[in-house]
């Protein structure tokens, strides 16, 4: 009952038949911001029965391509040589985690080899961006890229930007110094300080080819062929000595000379 001249209490509106699951299933998540759902279902192992050692086989190599979609996304921004530091941090992190894969024994590694058919690391059509974007452009390259056919969009759209060192030569000109005089007058610190990173990341860059080629012959041998009819660690210790920016190493033997 209600008081002597108090007004009853209005009527809270009736809530339409599944508003509140409705919002539920709209809202951000820890796991629906992540699509846990999906990424968890896609480490998929062939081996039967599974092989205890093939999850960590397939989630160091799908971690290792995330990393490499955020390096080319940083790469994009690199373009105007702003920073390398993020990049130089993305490189290391993906050459930290080799260290997973050396826990796998090649007797066990071979147990489940067989269920990889045709699949090779180099047919990572972002790793190839990454090459060509940082500055591959030689005939080699060029011949490796298309032995699993045509040159995939990606490769294709990282051939057709200038590489890094062009980019860099490009900054030099617009501030009308040279490298010899980026390493020489104090003024040119930031210069120098954005040189230097570049060579960090090729370093890096190397560093992650010399651990992968020791980590292939740790596992299948130095001889053995790569799956996919590759050459396996032969050609990967061709590709240490690579260069992205030759003229940054050549510079330095100018001070020594005479």
């Amino acid at each position: 009952m209600t008081g002597k001249g108090r007004k009853p209490a209005p009527a809270s509106p009736a809530k339409r038949p599944g508003t509140e699951a409705k919002k539920s299933a709209d809202e951000v998540t820890y796991p629906s911001y992540l699509a846990l759902d999906e990424l968890l279902q896609l480490q998929r192992p062939r081996s039967t029965p599974e092989h205890p050692d093939e999850l960590l086989f397939i989630i160091v190599h799908q971690a290792s391509e995330l990393w490499f979609k955020l390096i080319l996304h940083e790469l994009e921004a690199l373009i105007a040589l702003t920073s390398v530091r993020r990049v130089n941090a993305l490189v290391h992190i993906v050459t930290g985690q080799l260290a997973a894969l050396e826990t796998l024994p090649p007797q066990r590694f071979a147990q489940f080899r067989g269920y990889l058919g045709t699949s090779s690391g180099s047919q990572s059509v972002q790793f190839r961006a990454i090459e060509a974007m940082s500055g591959m452009r030689e005939p080699h390259f060029l011949q490796v890229l298309k032995q699993h056919g045509e040159i995939a969009p990606l490769v294709k759209q990282a051939l057709a930007k200038p590489t890094l060192q062009k980019l860099y030569d490009d900054l030099l000109a617009a501030e009308g110094v040279t490298l010899e005089q980026v390493y020489s007058e104090q003024n040119q610190r930031p210069l120098q300080m954005l040189a230097e990173g570049l060579l960090e990341y090729e370093q890096g860059f190397a560093m992650w080819r010399f651990l992968h080629v020791q980590l292939v012959e740790r596992i299948i041998g130095p001889l053995t062929s790569g799956t996919g009819g590759t050459l396996g660690s032969k050609y990967l210790q061709q590709t240490i000595s690579q260069r992205f920016f030759p003229k940054l190493w050549e510079v330095r033997s100018k001070f020594f000379q005479g």
